[in-house]
């Protein structure tokens, strides 16, 4: 029954976006679909699976714009992520429009305004300066930022996606771009059923000849987050985060580096949050280089490392990737990395969990990628 009534939507969702297209609205369907093989030693224990999004998250979405005339348009996306390997929402099975969901307006000398659920400003910032392009699943850099334990439970991480947002870009002048975000109160149920705080964002980019700059400040307001091994709803303290990127092209090599800091406040005496310890504040610094080696072909290159202040619990990592084209549309894959876990520290790729606190992790991966 399931497969019926997906497939059926399908074929109205691809019927609908043909119609739109041939109008005057300017509606695109598109999306990807990306699947791999993963090999994994957790911490001694071993597992092959197939996963879904290696490379770049399975999606569909729908965008399209409206000349308003003068200079103005209207402008809207909405994306939803899904797992290939068994057809499943990705990450919140609640949310249809996981991804992205957000309509605005864009004026030619005034910059562009957007509202809804969208990438906030961190994630813009650090983009341009991460060689696996903070890909949810395989990038060690979203690995060791969506990685939580006792020591930072309690402190807000980047979710890189804000719901209830506003956000205003400038206009580029001569390379440069300024970008201001506030969001609203957010309540999700999954992974866990958690309320966060509002959220204000500020930062600036700069790109020419060669050089990519970028700096961001955001901070996320009090929340709170069920855990069902505790005994009481856990407070999110407020937290700040601090973010610099660069990246430097020679020739057919891009080299690139980001720090981020995320600073936590303290909890209030005798909370659930410090009496667990769970608002140490963290920071994860990564170097690297993407290579064009050729006109189909794409190496990835990254060392990072994570430490958290004020305990033992600190992550050293690298990965290495290989993507070849093998037409417009269509990409092979493969990735090989390892995270050295030390002290209580149990960074993890995402959607896996070490087996316990300073266990390594050795991962390497073999995958295809579609676009359409």
């Amino acid at each position: 029954m399931r497969i019926g009534r997906h497939g059926m939507c399908g074929v109205a969702l691809a019927l609908f976006a043909g119609t739109v297209s041939a109008g005057e609205s300017g509606v695109t369907l598109y999306g990807v679909a990306d699947t791999y093989l993963q090999y994994l030693d957790n911490g001694g224990q071993h597992t092959i699976a197939e996963k879904s999004g290696g490379s770049t998250g399975s999606l569909f979405g729908l965008k399209g714009s409206e000349d308003l005339g003068g200079g103005l348009t209207a402008k809207f996306t909405v994306e939803s992520g899904f797992n290939l390997n068994n057809g499943t929402l990705f990450a919140d099975t609640t949310a249809l429009f996981y991804r992205q969901a957000w309509v605005g307006l864009m004026d030619e000398k005034l910059g562009f305004l957007t509202f809804g659920r969208q990438y906030d400003v961190p994630f813009r910032v650090v983009y341009p300066s991460e060689p696996f392009a903070l890909n949810e699943v395989l990038s060690p850099f979203s690995a060791m930022v969506l990685t939580q334990n006792r020591n930072t439970l309690s402190t807000q991480y980047d979710p890189g996606r804000i719901s209830n947002s506003m956000l205003y870009r400038t206009p580029i002048f001569g390379g440069l771009q300024a970008y201001a975000m506030y969001a609203f109160s957010a309540t999700v149920t999954q992974p866990v059923p958690a309320t966060t705080g509002n959220v204000l964002g500020v930062g600036a980019t700069y790109s020419g000849a060669g050089l990519y700059a970028g700096f961001a400040y955001a901070k996320q307001h009090p929340g709170t987050e069920i855990i069902a091994t505790l005994p009481a709803p856990l407070t999110l303290l407020t937290t700040e985060h601090f973010v610099g990127a660069l990246a430097y092209r020679i020739g057919i090599v891009n080299l690139q580096f980001n720090y981020s800091y995320a600073r936590s406040d303290n909890p209030a005496p005798h909370s659930l949050a410090a009496i667990l310890g769970s608002g140490h504040s963290l920071s994860i610094a990564e170097l690297g280089a993407t290579i064009q080696a050729s006109a189909a072909d794409t190496i990835e290159l990254a060392a990072l490392y994570r430490n958290v202040r004020g305990a033992h619990d600190n992550t050293p990592g690298f990965q290495l990737g290989a993507d070849h084209f093998i037409s417009k549309r269509t990409s092979l894959y493969a990735r090989v990395g390892y995270f050295k876990n030390n002290g209580t520290a149990t960074v993890s790729w995402p959607g896996v969990a070490v087996t316990e606190p300073a266990a390594n992790q050795f991962m390497s991966a073999v995958g295809m990628t579609h676009r359409f």
